[in-house]
């Protein structure tokens, strides 16, 4: 890791009021949270169900085959024994400084909350929130997790319990999205972090930036790195942590 780069990264966060920090599944897997969308995942995913996690994350899917469904999602989204690391606290610590002013996240696993972040847009929705696809009935994650298998079904109606995620094929929320909108467009620096930026619409909220520096964090190429200000090909939370612990000096 670049000492020089940390410290530049450092002097843009000094003099920022109202960075704005965009990440995705790579600011999780720092905490154990299994990524999907990677080579070994996907390869696991296709050898075991026999289709890609797309496909099995998908409205359709859900509906036609709700059993492979819940499987996959044990499997990948219910790990309540992951905690936040030190990029996750390190962002916190930015907001009660009046720094970082909002997080946008393309993660559902409210790891960022339970660092401590207040302002924090899930684009994809939350693992801890459920709800009745039929009569929409609101359960919290408990009533999902404590079966430890099997599709989960309303107690009123009898009808199978969906995880407040948006799901391919499902829009975004139209709230969450005006918010980070809002909050990237009045943004005047953008952390960019542990995202290939592949994923729409999500990626396509950084077109509201009109700001100047953009501070990118990612162990692969993005189609931003181009724009970026400092570019860090090194662990989200090592790269957080330095910045932040020089705040000081």
């Amino acid at each position: 890791m670049n000492d020089t780069d940390i410290r530049r990264f450092a002097g843009l966060l000094k003099s920022s009021r109202s960075a704005v920090f965009f990440g995705g599944a790579g600011v999780s897997t720092e905490s154990g949270v299994k990524d999907y969308r990677s080579e070994d995942g996907l390869y696991n995913t296709v050898k075991q169900y026999g289709v890609p996690p797309e496909v099995i994350l998908s409205h359709s899917f859900f509906e036609s085959s709700p059993e492979v469904f819940y499987d996959f999602y044990y499997k990948y989204f219910l790990q309540t024994s992951a905690k936040p690391n030190p990029a996750h606290i390190a962002l916190a610590e930015l907001e009660s400084r009046g720094i970082l002013s909002a997080v946008v996240t393309q993660n559902i696993d409210g790891l960022h909350q339970a660092a401590g972040s207040r302002r924090v847009f899930e684009l994809h929705g939350t693992v801890y929130k459920y709800h009745c696809a039929r009569c929409g009935r609101e359960f919290p994650m408990e009533r999902v997790s404590e079966l430890k298998g099997g599709v989960p079904r309303c107690d009123t109606c009898g009808g199978i319990i969906k995880p407040d995620v948006v799901l391919y094929e499902e829009p975004l929320d139209e709230e969450v999205i005006t918010g980070a909108v809002t909050a990237i467009a009045s943004a005047d620096l953008m952390i960019i972090g542990g995202t290939s930026l592949a994923v729409y619409p999500a990626a396509g909220l950084l077109r509201y930036y009109r700001g100047r520096d953009i501070v990118l964090i990612n162990r692969s190429e993005t189609q931003y790195d181009s724009r970026a200000s400092l570019v860090f090909r090194d662990k989200i939370g090592e790269v957080m942590r330095g910045a932040v612990s020089l705040l000081d000096e």
